[in-house]
């Protein structure tokens, strides 16, 4: 039996149903831009020293403010909403007025400070070219305070029940970056790494290109929240909450803080690698692609509700909605990550071997997807299980269930890189983060069931097992359909018959495992079962 907690707004099905559309654009497009990247700049210094650099200002934004805009703004204005006399309006105009002034600070210092963070950042790595990455850094780290102030409008619409337009926010900057692109790559000459010019025309439209696509998706969500009545002023007064925000932001500050140290020794690991770091980075990017489409959706869905929960001491709701999203996320994912294991050298030969990359660049990026596939589910159960916490007005356990994640992650990063010849470290960096994701998800689980009691542990273990052994077999029987299809066609290259499996894959794979889930009599997939026979029974 489904458990669903009823609350006030749209139904989770609904809500996510509403988002899935607008991410899967958003994740494609971010594909595709990823693609001409790897196409026309290759995976080699030049795309390492950009990678670099564009990682700042998020790691930047989040250590700033973004980590607890995105995991305790919503919480608290959701009971701001519930108790204020103004529903949580003037709450919302000093958080505005907060972030704003302590992300514009941030922005001007880390600007300044740029040669000393990419120094820190590339010292002793031979893949990226220390001048290179200050340069693009110079040009993209403005973009922290849109990365914050995107979070932050983001967080007030979803209370609001608006959220499609934050989910279709990334589009307008992906095509941003595609077009960056399209004109970087038309401009005559090279950008040059010796020496390094900060004024090369080709520098400047890839890196303002690069920032310019962040400021449009915080801008473009402006008027939306206009819509909902929000009226925005500047309020500096205390506001009797402070304490409650203060306390929240420590511990999600340091929370962060874990998260950005495990960033920045990954990255500078990954940069002693034959462009691992690239291949990290772009099977990253695949990986999350379905639980940006569908797991996303679910939580972003998912946190109102608990919040609700939560603040009306409802712990049989709480707990239903986590034991609905634990068993979602393995019924949606779980397919993807066993299609990703089976078919991940074939998504990197075949995607990503084009253009200045090369057959060993894809190579790389598909041995890394398909190795570390396996942590999709037990990541996408870790955020889930830590949102519980920050719904609970409790941001000091995720801090601490952080700390071991991120020192079983830094101790087998460090490890793969004893172990790992150069051009093979992309898999180990990419199963290191997978790794620490599956001891995050039972760590968090073990202490849900301290905290609220009973999980329904049992029924979330035995959905995970029927979408195991659905998947298993469906992806099997994909496997051997491609391995006739190759031989019928009488395929040899690496290209044509890496598409071959991608395509039966997705074609037959992914609709045969789900197929068995409701042949399973896996419950969460009855109304998709019974909305299909309707379809059918019509015509």
């Amino acid at each position: 039996m489904v458990i669903e907690p009823v609350s006030s707004g749209p139904s989770v099905a609904k809500a996510s149903g509403s988002m899935a559309i607008a991410t899967i654009v958003s994740r494609v497009s971010g594909l595709l831009s990823k693609l001409m990247l790897i196409g026309i700049i290759g995976s080699d210094v030049l795309n390492d020293s950009y990678q670099a650099a564009t990682t700042l200002p998020t790691m930047i934004n989040e250590l700033l403010l973004g980590g607890v805009l995105t995991s305790v703004a919503i919480p608290l204005l959701v009971r701001a909403e519930k108790e204020d006399a103004d529903h949580g309006e003037s709450y919302a105009q000093w958080l505005v007025t907060m972030s704003t002034v302590l992300l514009g600070v941030g922005t001007l210092v880390a600007v300044a400070c740029a040669p000393l963070l990419t120094s820190a950042l590339t010292s002793g790595s031979e893949d990226a070219n220390p001048a290179l990455v200050t340069a693009f850094a110079y040009l993209v780290l403005p973009g922290i305070i849109f990365y914050g102030m995107s979070a932050l409008i983001g967080a007030i619409l979803n209370t609001k029940n608006v959220f499609g337009l934050p989910t279709w926010a990334p589009v307008l900057n992906n095509l941003v970056v595609i077009v960056t692109l399209g004109v970087y790559s038309v401009l005559p000459g090279e950008i040059s790494l010796n020496p390094v010019e900060m004024g090369s025309p080709k520098l400047l439209v890839l890196g303002l290109g690069t920032m310019l696509g962040v400021v449009l998706q915080a801008l473009i969500m402006v008027p939306a929240m206009k819509r909902t009545g929000f009226k925005f002023k500047w309020r500096w007064g205390w506001d009797k909450r402070l304490a409650d925000f203060g306390a929240l932001s420590f511990w999600v500050l340091l929370y962060v803080g874990l998260g950005l140290v495990s960033i920045f020794v990954l990255t500078r690991v990954a940069l002693n690698g034959e462009g691992a770091l690239v291949a990290y980075n772009y099977q990253w990017l695949v990986s999350q692609m379905p639980y940006g489409v569908l797991g996303v959706s679910l939580l972003t869905a998912l946190m109102p509700k608990m919040s609700r929960a939560a603040a009306a001491k409802d712990i049989d709701g709480l707990v239903g909605d986590l034991s609905f999203g634990n068993r979602m996320s393995s019924i949606m994912l779980m397919p993807f990550s066993a299609m990703l294991t089976v078919a991940g050298l074939s998504i990197g030969i075949g995607v990503f071997s084009l253009g200045a990359s090369g057959l060993a660049g894809g190579t790389r990026i598909g041995m890394a997807l398909a190795l570390s596939a396996f942590g999709l589910v037990p990541y996408a159960i870790t955020i889930l299980q830590l949102r519980v916490f920050y719904a609970m007005k409790d941001a000091r356990t995720p801090a601490v269930i952080q700390a071991i994640i991120v020192a079983v992650r830094i101790g087998l990063l460090y490890a793969f890189l004893a172990i790992s010849p150069p051009e093979k470290l992309a898999v180990g960096v990419s199963i290191a983060m997978s790794l620490s994701f599956v001891v995050g998800s039972i760590i968090g689980q073990v202490w849900l069931r301290i905290r609220l009691g009973r999980l329904r542990t049992g029924f979330t273990l035995w959905t995970v097992c029927l979408t195991v052994v659905a998947s298993a077999i469906g992806c099997a029987v994909a496997m051997g359909v491609s391995m006739l299809l190759v031989k019928l066609l009488g395929f040899e290259a690496p290209i044509p018959t890496a598409w071959v499996e991608i395509i039966v894959q997705t074609v037959i794979g992914l609709p045969l495992s789900f197929g068995l889930l409701a042949v399973f009599r896996v419950p969460e997939m009855k109304p998709a079962v019974d909305k299909i026979i309707r379809l059918v029974r019509r015509r």
